[in-house]
Formats: structure tokens, sequence, C-alpha cells
């Protein structure tokens, strides 16, 4: 007779911890193929642009630009189409980590329906009281010379400029804030980090990315790291965290390119 525990499925065993060193490891491949990249490129940006003549005041960064001559536009479409497929490559091998040792990433992150309503309300009150005070910060840093003009969208005149720059939006957000507060935050928390070192280390990894634009988009992005991180922290959410994101770019660049083109502030 065939003993019933022999034939019985066997019950997957959970995957072992991983080891600290292992963590650590992982991090620094995830951030190097991701927002670390874009830090170290940011930073040998800033030192290019403050030894350049005219410096910060004279600097322009432009964002959102064509990808082909103005006479190709659907050429120019594909490739916006592609580069921004492309972009989602790093978040998909961050969430593949997480969920080799923690099961279902997108759960563990809070990035599924469970809390739509929280998601979207709490995320629309984040982009409120950080974007206001954003865009006086950057208007200030203008005015004192320590901040490149941002030209946020600078596409051909197409009909699927918006449609594009919203897509943009979501994916910095997806990129940023899955990446760089959900993925990153998790693994630090289990390295022990306590979470004033971890809201300080997101706050500067985004300050970092973002110097390019400056002292004070460096500035901003800071505060709006540690915001977001705490955030993160006390929700286990990066639910809200991506809409507030997507909300502040699509008014950067869809508000930019829409107003732009009649006022001289801008």
């Amino acid at each position: 007779m065939t003993n019933r525990s022999e034939t019985a499925p066997l019950l997957a065993a959970a995957p072992p911890p991983l080891s600290p060193r292992v963590i650590r490891r992982e991090v620094v491949i995830v951030l190097l193929v991701s927002l670390g990249a874009s830090a170290i490129w940011s930073i040998v940006d800033i030192i290019g642009t403050l030894t350049e003549p005219g410096g910060l005041a004279d600097s322009v960064q432009s964002m959102n630009t064509a990808q082909a001559e103005a006479e190709r536009p659907w050429y120019d479409l594909t490739r916006q189409l592609v580069r921004l497929a492309l972009a989602m490559a790093p978040v998909a091998l961050a969430l593949h980590f997480l969920s080799l040792d923690r099961g279902n990433p997108f759960r563990l992150i809070g990035l599924d329906t469970r809390r739509p309503g929280f998601d979207l309300l709490g995320g629309t009150a984040l982009a409120a009281c950080i974007g206001i005070p954003g865009l006086g910060l950057y208007f200030t840093a203008r005015a004192l010379g320590l901040n490149a003009e941002i030209a946020a969208a600078n596409l051909h005149d197409v009909w699927w400029a918006i449609p594009i720059l919203v897509l943009a939006a979501l994916k910095n957000a997806v990129i940023e804030e899955v990446i760089g507060v959900g993925y990153l935050v998790t693994r630090l928390r289990q390295l022990a980090w306590s979470p004033l070192a971890v809201i300080a280390a997101h706050a500067l990894l985004r300050g970092s990315y973002h110097f390019y634009q400056g002292f004070g988009g460096f500035i901003g992005n800071v505060v709006m790291g540690a915001v977001f991180a705490a955030c993160f922290l006390k929700w286990k959410r990066t639910g809200p965290l991506v809409v507030a994101h997507t909300l502040l770019d699509i008014a950067a660049f869809v508000g930019y390119l829409l107003v732009a083109p009649h006022v001289s502030w801008l």
C-alpha cells in the first residue's frame, strides 16, 4: 500500500529570508539601473552647468522633447511610446525582487485596488500641499539665479502631445514611487534602518536625481522626498504617492505646453 504522505502534494516551502548582504547587493543593482544612475548623471550635469558661461541663471533644461523631426509625427509617436514602455523595465525588476521573498509585491507596497478612495483623495491632497509651495520655490530660485529654467514640454504641434505628456507623468510617478519609495524603503527597513534614516536616505536620493534643475529643484525634491517617505511609512501604500506625483507632473507638463507660448515669465 502506498503511504498517503508520499502521494499528497507537497506544500511549497516559504522562501528563506534574504541575508543583509544579498539585500544590499540587490539594492545597489536596482538603483544603478534606475534612480541611482539618474542621480549620478544629474550631478554630472549640474557640474557642467555651473562651470559653463552664464551658469544656472542662463541655463535651460528641456524635458519631454520630440524624438524625431516635425515632418515625421508618427515616427516621433512610435519613439515616444517605446521610450515610455522600456522605462518600466527597472520597475518590473524591483517588483520581481520583492516578490522573491515577500509575496505579492503590489500588495506589499500598497499599489493595489484595496483602498481606491483613500489613494485618490490622499494623493490629491498631497499634490496640493507639495505643488503650490513647490511652484513658489521654483520662481524664487529662478529670481535668485539658483535654478535653471525648466522647459517642461518641448513637443511638436501634434494631436498626441497631451496624451504623451500624461503618460510621461504617470511613468515618472511609477518609477520614482515604486522604486524610490516602495522598494527602497521596504528593503532599508529590512536592513533595520531607523525610520529617520530611511526618510533621510530617500529624500537625498530624490533630491540628487533632480539636481540637474539647480539648487531650488534639489531642495524642493528633498522636502518632497521626506514627506513621501514619511507618508509611506505611516500608510504602507504607494498608491497615494503615485496619484500625487502624476497630478503634479501633469500640471507641470500640460500646463507648460498650454501656457508657455502665451506668456513671457515661463
